[in-house]
């Protein structure tokens, strides 16, 4: 009688025999992005729950219980804040919402006419215009802070709300990143079908460039709101009148204060916890408007 012979099965290609199969290689090695970001979010998030918590302490609760344990003072610093100096904290963020939504406004349209000029004409200095703006890019700030507050000095324009507005006028950022999307959302021969219709080149931009351009000029607009809204640098040189601090300055002033005045200290966060309301507010707004737009433009094209 023939014995029957038993064949073993064969190892999986790219596995060593007798050792024991886990999780496929590539399924540990996609955990990572995932593990890294969780990480980035926990990092950027913690800072922004401990302040939300601390806002709800009273000074003594600040001070005597566990970080991230929720107190009983919210409302009453709240009322506190208010009646600081007969609410000159609602004044610094009336001036925010003056600088950067004005700032962001004419900075958008700068960076709107001359990233769409940059983009479709053809000139000589044109690209040497645009690597002086790429150069404004990587400058930083505090190397610009002393100039411009010489020049505002010398057209007496110091501790004024001008004095703040002005050098936020043009961002080369803005105009960097209009460039790049007036090429891009704007065809040629679109421009081209303008002019041979007739229309002026003022009225092309205004009723064909400008509403393609808008989901970019958007972006601009958002990221320029937010730079002046935490800009502190340029209104701590410029401004010595405390009625025209913007948010970021009458914060620093009453945290310096407290250091004398403990008490001040929990004015101080939840001013920090109301400041940023407005910027989540308008990142969500701006953000399903972005949305719809890009939508609609790609329905119309």
């Amino acid at each position: 009688m023939s014995s029957l012979a038993v064949r073993k099965a064969a190892p999986a290609v790219g596995t060593t025999p007798g050792t024991a199969q886990g999780p496929p290689l590539r399924g540990r090695i996609a955990l990572v992005p995932t593990l890294t970001l969780l990480l980035g979010a926990l990092y950027c998030l913690l800072p922004v729950a401990w302040v939300v918590i601390a806002a709800t302490k009273s000074g003594r609760e600040l001070f005597s219980t566990f970080t991230f344990l929720p107190g009983t003072g919210f409302t009453q610093n709240i009322k506190d804040l208010s009646a600081y100096r007969d609410g000159i904290y609602w004044k610094w963020m009336g001036n925010s919402a003056l600088y950067a939504g004005l700032g962001a406004l004419l900075s958008t349209a700068v960076s709107a006419l001359s990233g769409y000029a940059l983009a479709i004409y053809r000139f000589r200095g044109r690209e040497t215009i645009f690597n002086v703006l790429m150069a404004g890019v990587l400058m930083p700030p505090v190397i610009l802070a002393i100039p411009q507050y010489l020049l505002m000095a010398k057209a007496d324009l110091t501790d004024s709300y001008a004095s703040v507005l002005l050098p936020l006028v043009l961002s080369p950022y803005g105009v960097y990143l209009a460039r790049i999307y007036a090429a891009a959302a704007v065809p040629g021969d679109v421009v081209e079908a303008g002019r041979m219709d007739g229309a002026g080149e003022w009225r092309i931009f205004t009723r064909v460039a400008l509403p393609m351009m808008v989901p970019g000029l958007v972006t601009v607009f958002l990221f320029q709101f937010v730079a002046v809204w935490n800009n502190f640098l340029l209104p701590y040189i410029m401004l010595s009148d405390d009625e025209k601090f913007p948010i970021t300055l009458g914060l620093f002033t009453l945290l310096e204060q407290g250091s004398n005045t403990p008490a001040l200290y929990t004015l101080v966060i939840t001013g920090a916890l109301l400041a940023i309301i407005p910027l989540v507010a308008l990142f969500l707004v701006i953000q399903r408007f972005w949305s719809l737009d890009l939508l609609s433009g790609a329905v119309k094209s």
